[in-house]
């Protein structure tokens, strides 16, 4: 999704979750200055390379739902890249599975990413009002490929196609680069495990914005975008809505 298009619905999540937006712009201008020469060069294009006209897997990190089973898939043609929203890169390497791609965060299990990025995963960091001192600790430990991001305009190196959480920006970011398929794997945007009563509702709202964000998404985008179930169906996207979550 370009910029233009995606500017009022974070304009519209901004006004109800309280986001300051002069904190989300500090925490860019952290990482934008940890961006390596390499990390700051066309960053769209070498997302592109690893994800245009590919039938790509987006995985989250639901309950008991582990790494995607990929044996499931078609043998013939070429194989499916898989993305990795934050935490479920953990799951994935478990399994074998080394992501072309994690979106994160930075609030998942860092050593595991970083460790991924290190085995060929290409990182895309995200900036936000939150995680400052985040990008400040762990940034420079990444020793492979970046990208950084940011909810708010491109600019220089960051980019923004669009998306909130973990989960769904991925799959804003495997549609804007051109994704042919997008399978939504582990995303389960009901069960939330916080205990503290206001920390509950604001992940409910996160994932009602996720859900909604993925679905528009589905509607007007130019990939198709599919639930992999864990039964081994897939069906169009917003079918029996039971899926996903990941911020």
């Amino acid at each position: 999704m370009e910029y233009s298009a995606w500017a009022p619905h974070y304009a519209e999540i901004a006004r109800e979750l309280g986001f300051p937006f002069d904190r989300e712009e500090r925490s860019a201008a952290r990482l934008e200055a940890l961006l390596s020469p390499a990390a700051r060069a066309a960053p769209l294009d070498r997302v592109a390379r690893r994800l245009a006209g590919r039938s790509v897997i987006v995985v989250g990190l639901a309950p008991h739902a582990g790494p995607p089973p990929l044996w499931r898939l078609p043998a013939e043609g070429p194989p499916p890249a898989v993305v990795a929203a934050d935490g479920a890169t953990a799951p994935c390497l478990d399994a074998g599975i080394v992501p072309a791609v994690i979106v994160t965060d930075l609030d998942g299990p860092l050593p595991t990413e970083i460790g991924a990025n290190r085995r060929g995963s290409l990182a895309v960091v995200h900036a936000h009002g939150d995680n400052s001192d985040a990008i400040a600790e762990w940034v420079p430990q990444f020793p492979g490929e970046l990208v950084g991001s940011w909810a708010g305009p491109p600019r220089g190196p960051l980019i923004d196609v669009g998306g909130f959480t973990d989960g769904d920006r991925a799959v804003f970011l495997a549609e804007h680069v051109g994704a042919r398929t997008i399978l939504l794997w582990g995303f389960d945007f009901r069960s939330v495990d916080e205990a503290d009563p206001a920390a509950r509702r604001r992940k409910r709202a996160k994932l009602a914005w996720a859900e909604r964000l993925i679905g528009d998404l589905a509607a007007s985008g130019r990939s198709r975008i599919e639930t992999w179930r864990r039964d081994g169906s897939r069906r169009p996207y917003g079918a029996g809505r039971n899926e996903a979550s990941t911020r």
